[in-house]
């Protein structure tokens, strides 16, 4: 074989096993969450036919610079799916932190003052008016955008990076790279989720009252009254919640398949294929798996949220999460590390499926946006 059809011949390999049409979402149902990874099992599978060097190398170029796009895309996507559901489910994660601090927040746990879903909603808007169920928005409208987009990029460079200590292991890989950014993403943003979870509990029944005026001036508070650590409270939690990951990227993964949620089509007068998705059975997947990891990791929710709560105390058992595992456990049962389990369940519904629809919605006008451009 010469030179030049050996050439051609690692092009094309190169070109197959390159082209994975990836896509990565994130759920919306928290920003500490896992990610969804809607993944195709197999890549495009694109015949090139080169006579010379030259056009190989432009076929090259020219793939490498679609596929920059096309990260570029799915990743602004992606925050705008996440931020978009946090924003339509952000009464019910109002509901699901005061279920969650409650436990520290009252005195008598048999006189607890929310109780479920429906009446906590009721309750809230009742003391406080609808604004009550959209306390901490800006937090979440501020905190959505660098979550994802810190998150996309590191995933993007960690997928280069696992693979040559993996022996290309797609699945190990993707799994690494998405506790990976799920860390770094968790360390850089997690003051603005303090800020989140404080705003959401600012309420009379609270045993330390907060006045914060708005974010700004929780941040400024936090820091003044105690300390740069105040605004990393719960991160050692938030660490212990990417096992979150590990759970849900493979049941997702083994779902997408049982459930079919991917049809390979060719396109016609080409020799590409284009992938179209289920959304319904994608929901259903997504849903399942999450509820599944759910359960399994909700207790570092409970953990989070109670260590973000305001102290006046500096060694106080919230800041030292033994102990406050210790007492949950004591004063609570095993119950107690499932306060707002319930509701955390019936936003994952519509947080998935906003997400979703959304995510393919953007990125589909994106897409054409980017072609249009192009041309």
């Amino acid at each position: 074989m010469d030179q030049n059809a050996k050439l051609r011949d690692k092009s094309i390999g190169n070109s197959r096993s390159s082209s994975n049409t990836e896509i990565i979402c994130p759920d919306g149902s928290s920003p500490l969450s896992s990610t969804d990874i809607i993944e195709p099992r197999e890549s495009n599978e694109i015949q090139v036919q080169h006579t010379n060097l030259h056009e190989i190398y432009n076929s090259q170029t020219k793939y490498q610079l679609k596929s920059s796009h096309q990260s570029k895309i799915i990743a602004f996507s992606g925050a705008l799916a996440g931020f978009l559901s946090g924003i339509a489910v952000c009464p019910l994660d109002v509901a699901k932190t005061r279920l969650q601090a409650q436990g520290l927040q009252v005195t008598n746990l048999e006189n607890k003052y929310y109780h479920g879903l429906i009446n906590t909603l009721r309750t809230i808007v009742y003391d406080e008016g609808i604004r009550g169920i959209y306390k901490g928005l800006t937090p979440i409208i501020l905190g959505y955008f660098p979550t994802w987009m810190i998150y996309f990029s590191v995933y993007e460079r960690c997928k280069k990076f696992y693979p040559i200590y993996f022996n290309n292991n797609d699945f190990i890989s993707n799994s690494f790279s998405a506790i990976s950014a799920g860390t770094v993403s968790t360390i850089a943003t997690n003051p603005i989720w303090v800020v989140k979870t404080r705003l959401m509990l600012q309420t009379h029944i609270a045993r330390t009252r907060t006045h914060y005026k708005g974010t700004l001036d929780a941040f400024v508070t936090i820091y003044q009254q105690e300390g740069i650590r105040a605004l990393y409270a719960g991160l050692i939690p938030s660490f212990l919640g990417l096992f979150h990951v590990a759970i849900h990227f493979p049941v997702f993964e083994q779902l997408k398949e049982k459930f079919n949620c991917y049809e390979k089509k060719l396109i016609p007068n080409t020799s590409e294929y284009e992938y179209s998705i289920n959304l319904e059975r994608l929901i259903m997947a997504s849903c399942i798996s999450k509820m599944m990891a759910s359960s399994i990791t909700y207790p570092h929710e409970i953990l989070r949220t109670r260590m973000q709560l305001k102290s006046d105390l500096p060694n106080s058992l919230q800041r030292r999460i033994i102990p406050l595992i210790k007492t949950i456990y004591i004063q609570e049962g095993l119950r107690g590390f499932y306060s707002g389990f319930t509701t955390n369940l019936v936003r994952t519904v519509p947080a998935s499926a906003i997400t979703m629809v959304s995510f393919e919605y953007f990125r589909s006008v994106l897409t054409a946006l980017d072609n249009t451009l192009e041309h």
